[in-house]
């Protein structure tokens, strides 16, 4: 630590993960969301186009050139420049560039969900929340065998549920009713496919 601040480098602030989802009010997740600071990548149109060379597994890991990405705050400082166009392509946005992603199945994986008054909160991989509801919808996907939910995030991407998530949406459908839907923030969401 002397030598670092001797060398004039800083070190590295450890990372604090967000509090237990359970143990927050929805009032809480609410301002988590809102002071979530994000770069403008909407309204950025960069003049070169490049591959970046990554890879984001259908598990949520990424991959550059192959070899893990093991550094969870460089996934996350990633994932904040993530957008999706019309086609389905996904882009790393920067102003000067933007460089294609490999994306298996989704950008993000939901790991974690909580009831909180009239909304679902859900945890990503990256420990953002994420409120259904009115710009985050839920999308069912898949068949009988193989069912699939994708949460809307942000710019086109989307967060598939992991398996346990996945199981706690549906205690939630039909806690509800027979149906198989669930409600968030006053929009009903049906959890099997069209």
């Amino acid at each position: 630590m002397a030598r670092l601040k001797r060398s004039g480098i800083a070190p590295a602030m450890p990372y604090e993960a967000p509090p237990d989802l359970a143990a927050m009010s929805l009032l809480e997740i609410a301002r988590a969301v809102e002071q979530r600071r994000l770069p403008p990548v909407e309204q950025w149109n960069p003049p070169e186009t490049l591959d970046s060379e990554i890879r984001i597994a259908a598990d949520g890991s990424w991959h550059h050139r192959g070899a893990p990405i093991r550094r969870p705050a460089m996934v996350r400082a990633f994932a904040s420049l993530l957008m999706r166009d019309a086609e389905g392509q996904h882009w790393l946005m920067t102003p000067q560039c933007r460089q294609s992603i490999a994306v298996d199945d989704a950008a993000f994986i939901a790991v974690d969900l909580q009831r909180k008054g009239d909304a679902l909160a859900f945890r990503l991989n990256t420990d953002e929340l994420v409120l259904a509801g009115p710009g985050h919808s839920l999308r069912a996907a898949g068949n009988a065998e193989a069912p699939a939910i994708y949460l809307a995030v942000r710019h086109g991407c989307e967060a598939r549920l992991d398996r346990s998530t996945w199981l706690q949406l549906v205690e939630e459908a039909l806690a509800e009713g027979d149906d198989l839907a669930v409600t968030s923030q006053g929009l009903r969401f049906p959890l099997i496919p069209a």
